[in-house]
C-alpha cells in the first residue's frame, strides 16, 4: 500500500532531511512507484506537486528535497495502486477549499465502505446523487444529505476525502472550534470503519490550514501480506541529537542546526531513522497536531485553540468556546471532592498529604490544583510531550515518563535505586483511557500501604442499575469500549476492585457531568478512598491481614 508523511513544527521548518529518506520507499528501498504528492502550507496558501512517476526517479522530488521550503505543516504521500490506475489524478494528497480554507488530504488503506460494488438499480439514500436520486458515487456521512465535494480521479482516498468534507460542511454554518472540529471527525471515523472493522485499513494526514493536522490510525494488513500498514511519530526538541536515516546513508547532527524554540512532530507509516524512539498510534487513535505536539483531550485542545491557533477563516463567522462543554473541571472538582472527605477546609493553604502522585498527569492542570495541598508532588504520564508541558509548569517536584508503576521507584543520593511511598494519590481523566483498572489499583496500594493514605479519581459510569452484579454474566469484563474512543466503568467493578484491594469509600459524587459528547452530558463519578496504615497485603489471593 501507499505511505505516508507529515511534519507539524513550532517554528518554520524544512523538511527537506525527511523527505530525503522518504522519497527512497518511492520505487527504490521500497515498491511505491506509482506516483508521489506534496503539500507544503505557507500562511493561508498551500504549496502543492504532484507526479505520477516513482519519487525515487521523479526529477520534480529530487529538486523538491533540495530546496530548502519552510513550513509549520506539510504532507507528503508515495502510492503503491491498489485502487484507481497510475494516473496524475489519482496522486495524494488531494486538496479542496472549503469555509475559506485549504484542506488537504492522504491515505494510506482500503475503506471497503467506499469500495465495495453495488446495484447501481438499489434504491439507497446514503450515496449522493446530485440529480435527487440514487446512485453508486460516494457514501453520505454525518448529516449530509447532498454532495458538494467529488472525486476527480477513481480512488477510494480521494471519494473518503470528498465524503468528509461533505459531511463537516453540511453539520457546520460557523466555523468550529478546534475541540468541536475533533469531535466531529472522530464520529466520522467510527462511521466509516463501521461494519468493515476487520476488511478496513484506514490511515490518514487531514491538513486544515496552516497551523492544524489530523491524523488516524485504523491499521491492518491486506489478505495474503505480511506488510503492517499504520502510522507512527515522534516529537524532535531540545536538547536535539543526532539522527539516522533508515533508507539512506545520511544523517544530521539536529544540535547543530536547531534552535531552542524549534520543535517538530514527524509522523510516517512506518519510521524514517533507526536510533530514535518512533511511537505507533493506537488502533482507532485520532491525534491532532498543533506547535509540534500531539493533542487528544478535548481541553486541550480548547487551549490551542484560545491561544489563537484554531482555524482561521474570512469566508465564514467563527464558532465560539463552550465554556462550559471544553472547560476541564475534573481537577478543581476532585479537589473539592477530596477536601470535604477529608474534612479540610476548601481553599486554604493547608498541607495535608506528604507526598503525592499524580497519575496520567498530562500538560499538568491536575498538579496545579492539588500543588498547594502537598509538600511533594511527582507527575508521571505516557507521553513525553505532556510530561515536557507538565515541567513548564514548574508545579512538580518530580516528572516520570512511564506508567504507574514507575512512580513507585527513586533513585537516592548514591543512585541507587529504592521503593518509595505516598500518602495521596490522585488520578484526574486516567480511567477512561484504561479498561482494565487491576493493574493500577494494585500500583496504588503499593504505593499506599507503607504509611497508609488516600487516592481520589474519576470515572466514567455506564448509565446501568445500581443493581447490576457480576454474578449476571461472568464474561462480564466489567468494563466497555464507547463510541468516542473511551472506556466506562460499570459499579459493581468498581466496588469489587475497591473491596480487593483493601480500600474504604471515604467519599462517592455520583451523577457529576465531567465533559460533554455530542452535546449531551457524560455523567460519571468522584470518588476518594482510603488504605488504612500498618495493613499488609497479600497479592493475587485478595486477603488483608492485620499487623
Amino acid at each position: 500500500m501507499c505511505q505516508l508523511l507529515g511534519m507539524n513544527c513550532a517554528s518554520p521548518t524544512d523538511f527537506n532531511f525527511s523527505f530525503k529518506g522518504f522519497k527512497c520507499r518511492g520505487g527504490d528501498t521500497d515498491v511505491h512507484a506509482h506516483g508521489w504528492g506534496l503539500a507544503i502550507y505557507e500562511g493561508r496558501g498551500v504549496r502543492t506537486f504532484h507526479d505520477p512517476l516513482p519519487c525515487a526517479e521523479s526529477p520534480i522530488a529530487e529538486m523538491v528535497s533540495s530546496y530548502p521550503i519552510k513550513t509549520l505543516n506539510m504532507m507528503a504521500h508515495i502510492r503503491y495502486a491498489t485502487q484507481g490506475a497510475v494516473s496524475l489524478e489519482n496522486v495524494h494528497p488531494f486538496t479542496r477549499e472549503m469555509w475559506g480554507i485549504q484542506w488537504t488530504f492522504a491515505h494510506n488503506g482500503e475503506v471497503p465502505k467506499f469500495t465495495v460494488t453495488r446495484n447501481p438499480q438499489e434504491e439507497n439514500n446514503n450515496f449522493c446523487d446530485t440529480n435527487g436520486g440514487s446512485t453508486t458515487d460516494i457514501p453520505l456521512l454525518g448529516k449530509c444529505v447532498k454532495a458538494v465535494y467529488h472525486p476527480v480521479g477513481d480512488t477510494d482516498s480521494e471519494a473518503v476525502f470528498c465524503a468528509m468534507l461533505n459531511a463537516l460542511r453540511a453539520e457546520f454554518t460557523t466555523l468550529p472550534t478546534l475541540p468541536v472540529l475533533y469531535e466531529a471527525i472522530q464520529r466520522l471515523c467510527c462511521e466509516i470503519v463501521r461494519g468493515h472493522e476487520e476488511k478496513t485499513i484506514f490511515n490518514f494526514l487531514l491538513g486544515c490550514g496552516q497551523f492544524t493536522m489530523f491524523a488516524f490510525s485504523w491499521p491492518g494488513s491486506r489478505d495474503g501480506s505480511k506488510v503492517w500498514n499504520g502510522l507512527h511519530y515522534l516529537v524532535r526538541w531540545p536538547p536535539f541529537s543526532k539522527a539516522v536515516l533508515t533508507d539512506v546513508d545520511y544523517a544530521v547532527d539536529f544540535s547543530k542546526t536547531n534552535t531552542a524554540n524549534d520543535r517538530v512532530a514527524i509522523i510516517a507509516t512506518k519510521p524514517l531513522t533507526t536510533n530514535e524512539n518512533w511511537k505507533e498510534f493506537k488502533k482507532g487513535e485520532l491525534l491532532m497536531f498543533d506547535n509540534g505536539l500531539p493533542y487528544s483531550r478535548p481541553y486541550e485542545l480548547c487551549l490551542v485553540e484560545r491561544c489563537g491557533r484554531g482555524l482561521s477563516s474570512r469566508a465564514i463567522p467563527r464558532g465560539e468556546i463552550c465554556p462550559i462543554k471544553f472547560s476541564y473541571n475534573i481537577p478543581k472538582l476532585l479537589r473539592e471532592t477530596v477536601c470535604q472527605a477529608l474534612g479540610h477546609e476548601e481553599g486554604s493553604r493547608q498541607v495535608w498529604a506528604e507526598r503525592a502522585v499524580d497519575l496520567g498527569c498530562g500538560s499538568g492542570q491536575s498538579g496545579a490544583q492539588f500543588r498547594q495541598c502537598v509538600k511533594h508532588l511527582t507527575g508521571v504520564d505516557l507521553s513525553p510531550e505532556m510530561a515536557e508541558e507538565a515541567r513548564e509548569r514548574c508545579c512538580y517536584d518530580r516528572i516520570i515518563v512511564g506508567d504507574a508503576e514507575c512512580a513507585l521507584h527513586e533513585n537516592d543520593q548514591n543512585g541507587q535505586e529504592g521503593r518509595t511511598w505516598y500518602d495521596f494519590i490522585f488520578a484526574c481523566d486516567l480511567f477512561p483511557y484504561v479498561g482494565d483498572l487491576r493493574p493500577i489499583f494494585q500500583t496504588v496500594r503499593k504505593g499506599l500501604e507503607g504509611k497508609g493514605g488516600t487516592v481520589a479519581f474519576s470515572v466514567e459510569l455506564l448509565d446501568e442499575s445500581l443493581n447490576e452484579s457480576k454474578e449476571e454474566d461472568e464474561a462480564d469484563p466489567g468494563f466497555v469500549m464507547q463510541s468516542c474512543a473511551r472506556f466506562a466503568h460499570k459499579r459493581w467493578y468498581m466496588a469489587q476492585l475497591s473491596k480487593e484491594f483493601g480500600f474504604h469509600e471515604l467519599l462517592r459524587k455520583e451523577s457529576t457531568v465531567l465533559r460533554q459528547h455530542r452535546g449531551k452530558d457524560v455523567l460519571g463519578a468522584l470518588v476518594v478512598l482510603e488504605l488504612p496504615p500498618c495493613r499488609m497485603f497479600s497479592y493475587g489471593i485478595g486477603i488483608d491481614n492485620d499487623v
